[in-house]
């Protein structure tokens, strides 16, 4: 085995161990919140059944419990094409599966998994399930979810594209291939030329790899597997640009709860690279213990050696709202951190983009490993960072980050929300001081603060009228240079630092600020739209 199949063989056992010890309610399934889980619990159970029997303390009572479960998901798939959303599966199945409607979303990733699952384990499976398997996967095919045009270019679609791929060869449909080929290539084109519109969307990006891996691992032929092969070293590149020790860096366009503040969906990141401890903690499986594609040892480098500091600026045209929006990212990536973000504020889907980062590696023990200050807009509660109000207005240069809050003086809440990683932090009236892992952080604000220690992070309330952060980071290496090397001496150095904020109703707004990794003054500027 070489190191990914380790990794892998690591996540199939940790997962099979988890569906083996879980007791299934009286539904014979272990969740009802999201069929999709029993659907991977099952099949790593099965896997580790059939491919690792000496980790179970009874593998055919395993094995015939995964196959159970397989049986019953697949029995709650509509079969019925007269029916609408014939082909597809239920998603939540509360109060009971037998009362759970066809849901739109599960079949698009799952309908691909269960044809590279059927086509790996079909002489391993019983005789039963493996005709419930064939009869479930026709009807996936005539259901024909994926058949749709391109148009948005953003996970939905990846996720078509790939399966049409996949269930145009498996029925020697030549009209639905030749759809899935165009589809791919111009997907190659769009990306490629004008870039990902779904930057940074987690856990969807992941959505993307698994789609064409899985073509990729089921085609025979061998010029469809290197475009695909292509699109997946296009995707690893991206991946190796925003990537440091498991934390996805920069700004994201959507993210869900298990990443914001958090990198906790890490399993593909683990088994690609590995250069972080794998926690116990795995929200969202899915198949990165199945498979994996190899990406360009140039890309796994990118990713792997940090040795010397690089800055990532990207250019990506959004589409989705009706118009060619051009939006700028920029991330500046060490070894011990990496500052970003997006300069343009966009309303994403369910007001999800988290505008800037600064990260930390991914620890053990799945705790909070970003930071960032933000104005709450649509759809904030507390607890969730993921919802942002427009007002903020950026600068970013390199280890240094400034935002002002412009927020309307009639506006209902003036709070400013921060959120810092557990470490050691000294409060000041300048701002804040820290020592996060390897990284000394300075937080001088314009304001009046309060810091609540909550379970898994510090929570920041600041106003101020307008409220104002500057943000600036040192890794280990850096500190020494200026004489650093503890939490005091880093604090006393900071007094050096400078943050001033003029703000006027008949002058621009314009934070100042000198620290002490640069001699270059930074300057905020802007006027207030009316």
């Amino acid at each position: 085995m070489n190191g990914q199949q380790q990794r892998q063989a690591e996540i199939v056992q940790a997962i099979a161990l988890k569906a083996q010890n879980q007791p299934l309610l009286g539904s014979g399934l272990w969740f009802h919140s999201d069929i999709r889980d029993n659907y991977y619990y099952a099949s790593y159970l099965f896997a580790a059944a059939v491919e690792s029997s000496a980790i179970l303390h009874d593998p055919a009572d395993a094995k015939k419990k995964a196959e159970s479960v397989l049986t019953k998901v697949l029995h709650l798939q509509q079969n019925d094409p007269d029916q609408p959303l014939y082909g597809h599966f239920p998603l939540n199945l509360n109060p009971s599966p037998e009362q759970a409607h066809p849901h739109e979303l599960p079949v698009e990733l799952m309908g691909s998994l269960m044809a590279y699952f059927y086509n790996r384990y079909e002489s391993e499976l019983s005789t039963e399930l493996r005709e419930t398997f064939e009869t479930g996967l026709r009807h996936i095919y005539l259901g024909g979810f994926f058949r749709k045009p391109l148009q948005m270019f953003n996970h939905h679609e990846a996720k078509y594209t790939a399966a049409k791929i996949i269930f145009g060869q498996r029925y020697e449909d030549r009209e639905l291939l030749e759809d899935g080929i165009n589809s791919l290539r111009k997907t190659m084109e769009r990306v490629t030329t004008q870039g990902m519109p779904e930057y940074g969307a987690l856990p969807w990006f992941w959505h993307w790899v698994q789609a064409f891996t899985c073509a990729w691992e089921l085609t025979n032929d061998s010029g469809l597997k290197q475009e695909l092969a292509e699109l997946l070293d296009y995707l690893w590149n991206e991946r190796s640009l925003f990537y440091l020790k498991g934390a996805w860096v920069g700004a994201h366009s959507r993210v869900w709860p298990h990443d914001a503040p958090a990198d906790r969906n890490v399993l593909h990141d683990y088994v690609q690279f590995g250069d972080f401890p794998l926690s116990k903690d795995m929200p969202r499986t899915e198949y990165a213990g199945f498979f994996c594609y190899p990406a360009p040892e140039a890309t796994r480098q990118r990713a792997l050696q940090r040795k010397e500091p690089i800055e990532v600026h990207k250019q990506i045209i959004k589409i989705d709202t009706g118009e060619e929006i051009p939006l700028h990212s920029y991330v500046y990536v060490t070894k011990d951190f990496a500052s970003g973000g997006i300069w343009e504020r966009v309303k994403e889907f369910d007001n999800e983009q988290i505008r800037w980062l600064v990260s930390f590696p991914v620890t053990a023990d799945n705790s909070v490993n970003q930071l960032t200050f933000f104005h709450p807009g649509d759809g904030y509660r507390d607890g969730d960072p993921r919802h942002q109000s427009e007002y903020a207005e950026v600068l970013y240069d390199k280890n240094r980050i400034l935002t002002v809050f412009p927020v309307p003086a009639d506006h209902p809440h003036q709070e400013i929300i921060g959120v810092l990683p557990k470490g050691t932090w000294i409060m000041g009236e300048a701002g804040l001081f820290g020592q996060v892992q390897n990284c000394y952080v300075s937080i001088l604000v314009k304001g009046n603060y309060s810091v609540e220690e909550l379970d898994t992070y510090n929570q920041v309330r600041l106003q101020g009228e307008p409220a104002a952060v500057a943000v600036e980071v040192l890794g280990q290496e850096e500190a020494v240079k200026h004489d650093i090397n503890s939490l005091s001496s880093f604090v006393e150095r900071m007094r050096e630092a400078n943050l001033t904020l003029q703000h006027g109703a008949d002058i621009p707004t314009r934070l100042t600020y000198l620290g002490i990794s640069s001699q270059d003054k930074l300057e905020l500027t802007f006027t207030a739209e009316n």
